[in-house]
């Protein structure tokens, strides 16, 4: 066959049909389909020769082609093995000078914690019912990656990129806040994406910056996070009651981290909550604290 390039719509439903693939909403299949939308997602994440990319869920190789036509090398980790063996046969087909290029891991990417090359930069167009869960995984696992642009449902974008007092602020934006800068960068009409999805997608920016000076550990910091907005309509005081003993320690508590106890959740940054989470092991230093990735 010979060098085509990116995929169109005819090209997508052509690889699907003669895989007898039928895309499901579990795994969150949505392939993209417009070159454009491709080139676009490429060039906002600023991809270049010395790059490292790390792809999750490439599907049926849109990103993954677009990606390798400028990055030095592409990992593409997929749960399909349907699909993950189909990926190095199309990137021959479709831009064979670079297939060398590609690793193909047949993997869940919440599971994943090995790679063949540490990755400098993440680009994914994550599956909807898994993109928080996936970006804090590979956030925590490979510290190789500095910057990344994924492309989510855009409420998720909306709660990735939330600071404190945004109604949509809430436990995906404290815990991207830990690890990283976020910021929505774009929006993507569900029209370029086959099946297509019922809501629109939103590009976000991701920049690693410096954990938070803190002896509170990531999973007594997470911990606090989730109290915090399990209940997110209650007062810190009343939230944080089953963490510190009683809504009277949980105050004092509050008191000791330079909190109002009468705030709720969603006005403290990442910094407010790892005081806090200092404060509670300091007054129970037993008392394990387990977080919700």
């Amino acid at each position: 066959m010979p060098h085509q390039g990116l995929l169109d719509p005819t090209a997508v439903r052509e690889i699907a049909a003669r895989l007898g693939l039928r895309p499901t909403k579990q795994r969150g299949q949505n392939f993209v389909h417009d070159a454009n939308t491709v080139r676009r997602i490429v060039a906002t994440a600023q991809v270049g020769p010395d790059d490292a990319v790390l792809e999750i869920g490439p599907g049926l190789g849109s990103l993954t082609l677009g990606l390798l036509d400028v990055a030095g090398s592409v990992t593409a980790v997929e749960i399909d093995e349907l699909l993950a063996d189909e990926l190095p046969a199309t990137v021959a087909a479709r831009l064979p000078g670079r297939a060398s290029a590609l690793s193909v891991v047949t993997a869940d990417a919440l599971r994943v914690t090995e790679l063949p090359v540490p990755p400098t930069v993440v680009v994914a167009n994550l599956p909807y019912n898994v993109s928080v869960p996936v970006l804090l995984h590979l956030l925590a696992t490979f510290g190789s990656w500095q910057r990344g642009l994924v492309m989510v449902q855009a409420e998720v974008a909306d709660r990735l990129a939330a600071g404190p007092g945004s109604k949509v602020y809430g436990v995906p934006s404290v815990k991207m806040a830990w690890y990283a800068e976020t910021s929505r960068v774009g929006t993507v009409a569900p029209s370029v994406f086959w099946p297509v999805p019922n809501v629109d997608s939103g590009l976000v920016a991701i920049r690693r910056r410096p954990l938070p000076e803190t002896t509170a550990t990531r999973e007594q910091v997470f911990a606090v996070v989730d109290a915090a907005f399990g209940q997110r309509r209650k007062m810190l005081r009343s939230a944080l009651a089953g963490l510190a003993g009683s809504s009277a320690g949980a105050s004092e508590v509050l008191v000791a981290a330079g909190v109002d106890p009468q705030l709720r959740g969603e006005m403290l940054t990442v910094g407010d909550f790892a005081r806090i989470a200092e404060q509670l092991a300091r007054r129970t230093p037993a008392a394990p604290l387990e977080p919700t990735l």
